[in-house]
């Protein structure tokens, strides 16, 4: 009990301390010709405690429609735009007085000039991003708005060359000396490099199971870096390690991180491997867990970065496989397509409150425990898993007062309900591939205390 009580004050002291700006935010894309009006979403957008959302234009009816709801709204300069915001200070200028500062109710935060710019091999293009994104940094300056309002741009994770291990990471060669004059420009305007790690693409280049146990978040052996010997338990957190790699390879360790794009399709065509809302679900769900205990990644403890789930709705206009439109956590009815606990008790800053009731509640189950039969290699796993996800594993370390009894079944129960306990406290937290189930019945025993109980 009282570890879960420093859990939770942790939490609340960590969310304050972020005020309003959450770490959770959503895609807002608008390829689709059954999108509900923005009114609506806005109403969405804060009955499911969204604090920031990213547009990939900057739509008018959109910005007006989440004016005074605090927000934050990442709106998008296209690709086109590029050529005229690198040779006309003015179009620059021009650009933010209509984007931006025709909006004063609306909490803009963030500018990305362009999108995946440097994949486009256009090396006309590529060499205007940095002037583009240096009059766009200039006219906030003139506006004030510079420090309110950052600029970047979105990055895939190919302009890596190496990414595995982590450790290894390295920005292509090809790339080296945009990179360098993109990375400077964002030290010097304090803004973060924004990319879009997506491990649902990795597992469809290796389909193996253990591979998905890795990608969704479930437990799994890890995988040890050979660099530094780190294991690291799921891909989400390699992948951004190895954009951390990178940037301290070229000497921009003070660089922040954010994912401008990452999810799971909840459908795709008959030869697509990896869709599935099971699998959505478990992506979404558990990467909200992981972003909620701010454990962080292994080369960036005890924080988490920004990110930015993709996506709000489905585009049916997209091209390509069945899976690209096929993203959307909600319905154009605006009811979930899935529930992966996004509620305002789950990703922004609460108060605790005792309810007053007139009669007794039932008492729901509270504890997760591994079911009867699985393998000691199964409890392993799991022990690994959970251990490995920033729980205080010291009670059933030698001397902590749930060592005894020394066996694999014991401390795999007390690490998973731990887990479960410090999460969101849904029941795909309690899954381990479908190894663990809730139940009602206290396993503390002696001088162990297991934490939990009716809700």
């Amino acid at each position: 009990m009282a570890f879960s009580i420093l859990i939770l004050l942790y939490l609340l002291q960590s969310f304050n301390f972020a005020s309003s700006q959450s770490f959770i935010g959503i895609n807002y894309g608008q390829l689709a010709d059954n999108l509900p009006p923005p009114s609506a979403t806005a109403k969405l957008l804060q009955s499911a405690g969204v604090q920031k959302v990213r547009l990939y234009g900057a739509d008018p009816a959109i910005i007006k429609a989440l004016a005074d709801t605090g927000i934050g709204i990442v709106i998008g300069a296209a690709n086109g735009d590029i050529p005229a915001l690198a040779s006309d200070p003015n179009f620059a200028t021009q650009w933010v007085n209509s984007n931006v500062l025709a909006y004063p109710s609306s909490k803009i935060i963030l500018i990305t000039v362009g999108n995946e710019v440097l994949l486009s091999n256009d090396q006309n293009l590529i060499s205007q991003l940095l002037p583009a994104m240096q009059n766009m940094q200039k006219a906030l300056n003139s506006a004030s708005l510079g420090g309110k309002v950052k600029v970047s741009t979105v990055h895939s994770m190919a302009i890596l060359s190496q990414s595995d291990p982590p450790s290894s990471g390295l920005f292509s060669p090809a790339y080296q000396d945009t990179m360098k004059g993109l990375l400077q420009f964002q030290k010097d305007n304090g803004s973060p490099i924004a990319v879009n790690p997506y491990p649902f693409f990795a597992y469809q280049s290796d389909p193996r199971p253990e591979t998905l146990a890795f990608c969704l978040f479930q437990p799994n052996s890890g995988r040890v870096d050979s660099g530094n010997g780190i294991k690291y338990m799921n891909m989400f957190d390699a992948q951004v390690d190895a954009v951390r790699s990178a940037l301290n390879a070229m000497g921009f360790n003070d660089i922040e991180i954010l994912v401008a794009e990452t999810g799971w399709p909840y459908k795709g065509d008959s030869n697509e491997v990896g869709p599935s809302v099971e699998n959505a679900r478990a992506y979404n769900g558990n990467l909200i867990s992981r972003l909620r205990s701010m454990v962080g990644t292994p080369l960036m403890p005890g924080k988490s970065v920004d990110t930015y789930i993709f996506a709000l709705y489905d585009e049916d206009l997209k091209p390509g496989p069945a899976s690209e439109r096929s993203f959307g956590l909600f319905k154009p009815d605006l009811s979930m397509t899935y529930d992966i606990g996004l509620s305002k008790s789950s990703l922004t800053p609460s108060t605790p409150v005792t309810p007053v009731t007139s009669s007794p509640k039932p008492a729901t189950v509270g504890w997760c425990v591994p079911k009867t039969g699985v393998s000691e290699a199964q409890l392993q796993a799991s022990l690994d898993y959970a251990c490995g996800q920033g729980i205080d594993c010291g009670p059933i370390q030698p001397g902590g007062a749930c060592f005894i009894p020394d066996t694999l079944a014991s401390h795999a129960a007390y690490a998973i309900n731990l887990y479960y306990q410090a999460s969101a406290k849904s029941p795909w937290n309690c899954d381990f591939s479908e190894t663990a189930t809730l139940t009602s019945k206290n396993p503390s025993y002696n001088g162990c205390t297991y934490p939990g109980g009716s809700t």
